[in-house]
């Protein structure tokens, strides 16, 4: 691989970077430095047959772009030949510079803080929508350009009906209907009782559930902002990384998503002083007016009601990686619902 750089100097040491659930990456130190070698993982293994590696170009291309309007982005490096990514055997691979920096969440951050993170989102937004349109040089990429798994946000409504069968599947696993060298523990108790809790709530709700598909107003979105994906250094951004999921989604919903995900409390409360904050500043840089915002923060709320997805690895795919995360997320369906009229206001006002 290094060998296509010759201004990257000799491998010395090349480590996993552990961090984050999905992706495989490296940090490789050589006698000039240090890089992120990234793997890029081959989609066909997580159910996406889409054409993966002319994805992973545009992705390579947008950052680059993005990067010449001043937006904090790590382009990987260009090897000999002009190229971005390199394929060995059936890999993909790029290289990128190392970025020190740390991941902080909305309890680290303070108010200020807060309200440049929403500025950082809509200057992604605003960019993406300047470099991906033919003006921008993007070659005329529009909607639908990059596929997305059918369950992934802003397309489609969740239906309660499918949800409700899942909860019956879940809830026979986690009531004890499993191998016998899997024994019950306070995991599946918590489990047990907010799929009871769930259920209960979305008879209550189901016909609050959102149009679908999604109004019109869609845009080229990073597709997974959320701690794990931006670097600080000090108080300041300096890096959002894993574009992976660049593509054409409802753009205020990615801003309430990434909401949801920054300023969770322990106990399953958003900070809604920060996230006002953060959302005041979002709809300025970005131009979205709060009717937009207000849609989103329905939408994403609905999809929260019905997502089920740590469970699903858990009991489903028997993967545990996320079970730290349950007991916040299951909590923030629950006090988002009653506090809804609350959070609207936040993400509005």
């Amino acid at each position: 691989m290094l060998r296509r750089y010759p201004e990257v100097g000799e491998p010395l040491a090349c480590e996993p970077v552990t961090k984050g659930l999905l992706n495989h990456g490296y940090r490789v130190s050589t006698t000039r430095g240090s890089y992120f070698l990234k793997h890029h993982l081959d989609k066909r293994h997580l159910g996406d047959t889409s054409g993966e590696r002319a994805t992973i170009v545009r992705q390579h291309r947008a950052t680059q772009r993005l990067q010449s309007l001043g937006v904090p982005v790590v382009p990987p490096l260009t090897d000999r030949e002009g190229g971005t990514l390199t394929v060995i055997g059936d890999r993909s691979y790029a290289l990128h510079p190392w970025i020190d920096g740390l991941h902080r969440i909305g309890a680290q951050l303070t108010c200020v803080q807060s309200r440049r993170l929403g500025t950082l989102l809509g200057a992604v937004h605003t960019g993406l929508e300047q470099v991906m349109s033919p003006r921008g040089g993007g070659g005329g990429e529009q909607h639908g350009a990059t596929a997305q798994p059918p369950s992934r946000p802003g397309y489609g409504s969740p239906d309660a009906a499918d949800t409700f069968a899942l909860i019956d599947e879940l809830l026979a696993v986690a009531r004890g209907e499993r191998p016998r060298d899997t024994p019950r523990d306070a995991f599946d108790e918590l489990a047990v009782h907010r799929l009871v809790e769930r259920r209960a709530l979305l008879e209550q709700h189901a016909h609050r559930r959102p149009p679908t598909p999604a109004g019109p107003a869609t845009g080229w979105v990073h597709g997974d902002f959320h701690p794990l994906n931006l670097l600080y250094r000090g108080g300041d951004p300096v890096a959002i990384v894993d574009w992976d999921r660049l593509g054409v989604q409802p753009r205020a919903e990615e801003a309430v998503r990434a909401a949801a995900i920054f300023f969770v409390q322990p106990a399953g409360e958003l900070d809604l002083a920060k996230v006002r904050a953060y959302a005041r500043a979002y709809r300025r840089a970005a131009g979205v007016g709060a009717a937009e915002l207000a849609a989103a923060v329905h939408r994403v709320w609905w999809e929260r009601l019905n997502d089920l997805w740590i469970l699903h690895w858990r009991y489903r795919l028997h993967d545990r990686r996320a079970d730290p995360q349950f007991p916040a997320v299951s909590a923030l369906a629950v006090w988002w619902t009653r506090e809804y009229a609350a959070v609207c206001a936040a993400f509005t006002e």
